[in-house]
């Protein structure tokens, strides 16, 4: 089996993907390789309007089966991203293990902080799609409209549970890597933070 990592990129960075492909088809998706499965897939999950920065999705192929892992805040981007990556070409079977995160009152205390510390940060705010502006609109929204989170092509995506912090996703370098672990650590009630994020370069 050959492993591939994607990274869909769109501006900085949207959506991170992992595909682990084989090289051969099943007879249900003989006319489509498992390149091309990567790739639909990928499309698919892409399109996904509710994936926000409280949610990471990484997905494997294995002929026509797809795996999908990660977080979901919500229960509905579960769903939603196993019905996407079914109506991607050259896809038979698709296992969701998508963990839906639980709900919690201080982990979403720890989500909100965390988003706020890292996307105003003087360096690392040029990686929030409205700049700090928008992380001021969106952390205002939440005032009204509670329970929901940032949608949008968020790079450095925070999982939160049970008071642990990772951040998972992609930033350009060793120094905002080691930046937005500091920042994920000054949250007061974290009891640790996993710093997953991958540098691009």
């Amino acid at each position: 089996m050959n492993a591939y990592i994607h990274v869909l990129h769109s501006g900085l960075v949207g959506l991170a993907l992992m595909g682990a492909v084989s090289g051969a088809t099943n007879a249900g998706a003989q006319s489509v390789t498992s390149e091309e499965t990567v790739r639909s897939v990928g499309r698919m999950l892409g399109r996904l309007p509710y994936y926000g920065v409280f949610d990471f999705i990484v997905f494997s192929v294995d002929r026509g089966t797809v795996t999908l892992a990660g977080y979901s805040y919500q229960g509905n981007l579960k769903a939603d991203a196993e019905m996407a990556a079914k109506r991607a070409s050259g896809v038979d079977e698709v296992a969701n293990k998508i963990e839906l995160l639980p709900a919690s009152q201080n982990d979403d205390r720890i989500r909100w902080a965390t988003f706020y510390r890292i996307y105003t940060d003087d360096f690392l705010s040029r990686y929030a799609p409205g700049g700090v502006y928008g992380v001021l609109r969106e952390l205002r929204d939440e005032r009204h409209f509670p329970g929901m989170q940032p949608v949008g092509r968020y790079p450095i995506h925070i999982i939160v549970k049970s008071g642990r912090t990772m951040l998972l996703g992609v930033v350009d370098n060793a120094a905002d890597h080691q930046i937005a672990e500091v920042r994920a650590r000054e949250v007061p009630g974290v009891f640790d933070v996993e710093n997953g994020l991958t540098v691009a370069r």
